[in-house]
């Protein structure tokens, strides 16, 4: 498996998720904060080595960033930002001008379209480096249509699990293609947006949608959502959408939590969803 260099100023993506998925872990596992020296020595890294890792892919110390991971902290977040989804409702979760704030722009699939199984469309692939180890992503000439992680599921499985969506489609490895798209995916500029094509049914993109109106850094639960699409006997419709979102992290389903504020389920693995979270979820004020 080849992956494309974006050059975006980050690490080697595949061995440092592989790092910090394992001190997360760790800290998950702790009861009370974990001392530098103890997380360094279960990475097999210096005290020095560890820091300077951690430091690069969250913009933080890890003492500081055990302040935002420890115990509660999903609750936490969805006490503090449950109403997001709420009020971004309220003024129409609809239009590019909305979405320009979360650096993506988006169009769908018609009924028709979805219902072809993607016949007639060339879907370019690749593998690409990210904060998040290897991620495949697939677009077509209107925009990024899937987005994949590779570090819990595996990379050959990770591949044919959005290939099986659009059993109709012609697959062509084109990474020169999306390169461009995947750099401004991880960049977030608001000045210049991911153009994203949506391959759904119209209830998913209802569930797509809303889930395009989380800002970073804040969560909501699959009860809210479902209030949001003026569907609120939904929940478990929600769920089943959200989970088959093919645009992870552009279209956020980690930000989507149970209303207990358990992280609930993810396709890419919950280790990735926990990571995620944890990566957007620092103050401004803390690097990120």
């Amino acid at each position: 498996m080849e992956h494309q260099n974006l050059s975006l100023g980050l690490p080697d993506g595949t061995y440092h998720y592989a790092v910090i998925k394992r001190a997360i872990e760790q800290i998950d596992a702790a009861q009370t904060p974990v001392p530098l020296e103890e997380l360094a020595a279960e990475m097999g890294l210096s005290p020095a080595h560890f820091q300077r890792v951690f430091s690069r892919w969250v913009g933080v110390s890890p003492k500081r960033y055990q302040q935002y991971l420890m115990l509660g902290h999903a609750k936490q977040l969805l006490r503090a930002h449950f109403t997001t989804l709420e009020a971004a409702h309220q003024v129409g979760l609809s239009g590019t001008g909305r979405l320009h704030d979360l650096f993506a722009r988006w169009e769908a699939m018609s009924p028709g379209e979805f219902a072809r199984a993607g016949a007639g469309l060339r879907v370019a692939w690749g593998w690409f480096d990210s904060p998040f180890g290897a991620v495949i992503v697939m677009g077509t000439e209107r925009g990024i249509c899937g987005m994949g992680f590779a570090a819990e599921m595996g990379a050959p499985e990770a591949k044919q699990d959005l290939m099986r969506r659009w059993p109709n489609a012609r697959f062509a490895q084109d990474p020169e293609m999306l390169a461009p798209w995947v750099a401004r995916a991880f960049k977030g500029d608001p000045a210049d947006p991911v153009p994203l094509f949506l391959i759904g049914a119209p209830f998913q993109i209802k569930v797509w949608e809303a889930l395009l109106a989380i800002p970073s850094g804040q969560v909501t639960s699959y009860g809210q959502i479902a209030q949001a699409i003026d569907n609120p006997k939904a929940v478990r419709a929600v769920g089943t959408a959200v989970g088959r979102n093919p645009i992870s992290w552009l279209i956020p389903c980690h930000r989507a939590l149970r209303k207990s504020g358990a992280l609930g389920g993810y396709h890419w693995g919950l280790p990735m969803k926990r990571a995620m979270l944890a990566y957007e979820s620092l103050p401004p004020q803390a690097g990120r």
